[in-house]
């Protein structure tokens, strides 16, 4: 097939790997802008653009997609499909209807359960017990569209970074099956009971909330390892905890409960095993301990 393949950050890369490696024609890869990064502040390619790159493939990277110069442009290419993997750019209409089989979208979720920005965090912090990922023909609403395909995975005790790193590759795979014969999957029109929205993740959200239960407290930290990081302040410091367990203890919420940094929580108690002093590296709880001693009696 002739493809347009459209995507951003790490989590596309493998459906770029995989449409090569079935030896579909990609006319053209879009991505985001390069920008501006590290400590030099370097303009940096995304990584779909230095992956597409390294496979000898022309790159795009409109800051937006809505002129009619684009979209005559993108007409142009005469495309069978465009595949989508959190490109980050919104598609007009006439971008949606120009490939003959249209756009369709690798999205990180059981639709309709998480449409939107952030669906791995999101079903984490629900308490989700399984999410997975959806192969989706692509509509003007918000992650509306027919579903094509779908791969489930359990969600247990995994982080948002394992949890889509896995969806990557299961996404990528799910797309190339369907690329290599789209008659046998036929669209399924959404139900409408069961959507929810996954709001993109806002930083003042990674801020432990020591009220909440500890279950909640936990799953806060693995919604947001590895980004933005969970964390709480101390002395005006902000320390990152990247893994915790849960701990059968009590007391007033927010309050370090002993000198492992047991902290109790609405009800029950965490205690982090992975936590990361600002400018430091991330240290396992009794080696970041030995320096760095917060008393048990200490409101956090």
């Amino acid at each position: 097939m002739r493809i347009a393949f459209m995507g951003t950050p790490d989590f596309a890369v493998p459906t770029l790997n995989a449409l090569h490696e079935a030896g579909h024609e990609i006319a053209m890869v879009y991505s985001q802008p390069p920008r501006r990064a590290g400590r030099g502040k370097k303009l940096t390619p995304t990584p779909v653009d230095s992956r597409a790159q390294e496979l000898g493939l022309e790159v795009r990277t409109p800051v937006s997609l809505k002129s009619a110069d684009e979209h005559a442009y993108f007409e142009s290419l005469d495309l069978d499909v465009a595949v989508v993997a959190a490109y980050g750019l919104i598609l007009p209409q006439a971008i949606l209807d120009a490939p003959r089989l249209g756009c369709l979208n690798v999205h990180a979720s059981l639709l309709p359960r998480w449409r939107g920005a952030a669906p791995v965090q999101r079903a984490i912090l629900a308490g989700d017990e399984e999410t997975g990922v959806t192969i989706m023909q692509m509509e003007a609403g918000l992650d509306t569209g027919p579903m094509l395909a779908m791969a489930a995975t359990p969600i247990a005790d995994r982080t948002a970074g394992e949890l889509t790193d896995e969806l990557a590759v299961r996404g990528a795979a799910l797309m190339a099956e369907v690329l290599a014969a789209p008659d046998d999957f036929p669209r399924e029109k959404q139900p409408d009971h069961g959507a929810t929205y996954a709001s993109k993740i806002d930083k003042a959200e990674a801020r432990l909330d020591f009220s909440a239960p500890a279950d909640a407290v936990e799953r806060q930290v693995r919604a947001f390892n590895p980004v933005p990081g969970a964390f709480f302040e101390h002395e005006g410091e902000r320390y990152r905890v990247h893994a915790a367990k849960q701990v059968d203890r009590g007391g007033a919420p927010g309050t370090v409960l002993d000198d492992r940094l047991t902290t109790a929580c609405g009800s029950g108690a965490i205690r982090p095993t992975l936590i990361q002093r600002a400018g430091k590296p991330i240290m396992a709880l009794d080696d970041f301990l030995r320096g760095n001693a917060i008393p048990a009696g200490t409101q956090l």
